[in-house]
């Protein structure tokens, strides 16, 4: 293999692997601010020990998340060099502004909210949380907008070899940028509920004594679920509209279709796999949380063990199907790491040993920060509602929220 194909093998470990890390983190917070929210209005100890439970498995998620994604940037700026020496100047812009959102900003408030509990008022306890979520969409926006800007570049000119930002409005309204945050945000979404639909199954075979909790998680995850996968669907099918004419190439390989237009550099073949496979699923999902909404009345599903059997087996599903979208999106510019500036194989400089040993020593880091991450979120989550360690005061058995009066 050459240096630029061990080059785009490291890029494509690190950044699937963090790329899973921050989809679920996407997914979970909403659910979480959801039930965070129901407690506060409604003081019910249920919804306090949802949220802590689910709590925990998303700040396990954010930090492990966080290493990965320096990882990531590490082995950007050492392999690609020749994407920060033409467009720097604008592929660097928002990226700067999501780390100060991710490091700074979503990272004080969750650091509020990890340590508020039983000490900060209630109302701005929740609205910390709903800081936490708000930021990390923003990192998210920002990040799609400088990946927008690798598909179609738009917002700039190119002076003696260096891109230079003209047009703000242009690089945050790029239909790249726009439309493939559209279609992540409900996949997210989708990722995110069915995780918590398919970990309460898991639940509510194994432990009955814990219905209510679970119960209640499992109707609120199919229902995001369902939204998101729906949402996805159509989202994703929009992006056709502007793809025939930014990346023709790319429809061509995904339908296969020869009515893409003039094509000079086609993708590999071989992304209509991932494309298929991703497709199949957003409609079988969809399918499947239609078929689980009646049995959701009650305690219908209780009874209904090979379905808890169903929803559990299906969480790997969406993490196959985030990175086959992910790997449409990103293998399908090639040749080009710019989309008609800068070709993959121009943008790197190191030599194949160089690349090699760097990708033994990243690939290792993130293989073993990801295998740590599903250690520990699967045992939280095996522990059940049990012994939690989120939202406990130091000397006390329970925190101390739980034994304040219900607010109204």
């Amino acid at each position: 293999m050459t240096a630029v194909d061990l080059a785009r093998v490291q890029f494509a470990l690190t950044a699937n692997v963090h790329f899973l890390f921050v989809v679920l983190t996407l997914g979970l917070t909403p659910i979480i601010a959801i039930m965070q929210t129901r407690y506060v209005l409604t003081g019910r100890a249920v919804h306090l020990t949802m949220t802590r439970y689910w709590g925990q498995l998303y700040v396990v998620n954010y930090g492990l998340g966080i290493v990965t994604g320096l990882v990531m940037e590490f082995q950007f700026g050492l392999a690609w060099t020749g994407v920060d020496r033409v467009a720097g100047q604008v592929f660097g812009a928002p990226l700067a502004l999501e780390t100060i959102v991710a490091f700074f900003a979503e990272a004080t408030f969750l650091g509020i909210w990890i340590f508020g509990w039983g000490t900060l008022p209630k109302v701005v306890h929740l609205i910390s949380f709903y800081l936490v979520t708000i930021t990390a969409y923003a990192s998210a926006v920002f990040v799609m907008v400088a990946n927008g800007f690798l598909q179609h570049p738009v917002g700039y000119v190119l002076r003696d070899g260096t891109a230079r930002i003209t047009d703000l409005r242009a690089l945050f309204t790029n239909p790249e940028a726009v439309g493939a945050l559209r279609h992540l945000v409900p996949a997210a979404l989708m990722l995110g509920g069915m995780v918590v639909a398919g970990i309460s199954a898991w639940q509510l075979r194994r432990h009955p004594d814990d219905t209510d909790v679970f119960l209640r998680s499992l109707r609120m995850g199919v229902l995001v679920g369902v939204a998101g996968a729906f949402f996805t669907f159509a989202f994703g099918w929009a992006q056709l509209d502007y793809l025939r004419t930014d990346q023709p190439g790319k429809v061509d390989a995904i339908m296969p279709s020869k009515d893409a237009g003039p094509v000079t550099d086609r993708p590999p073949g071989w992304i209509a796999l991932p494309f298929s496979i991703m497709q199949q699923f957003g409609e079988y999902s969809a399918y499947l949380g239609l078929f689980l909404l009646p049995f959701l009345i009650r305690r219908w599903i209780v009874r209904r063990r090979i379905l808890l059997r169903v929803m559990t087996w299906w969480i790997p599903l969406p993490f196959v199907a985030v990175v086959c979208g992910w790997l449409v999106r990103e293998v399908g510019r090639q040749p080009w790491a710019i989309y008609g500036v800068l070709r993959t194989a121009d943008a790197t400089s190191l030599s194949t040993g160089q690349v090699a040993v760097s990708l033994a020593l990243f690939g290792v880091v993130v293989v073993g920060l990801a295998g740590t991450n599903w250690l520990v979120l699967l045992m939280l989550a095996r522990r059940g509602p049990h012994r939690l360690a989120l939202g406990r005061v130091l000397g006390d058995d329970e925190p101390a929220a739980a034994t304040e009066p219900a607010v109204v």
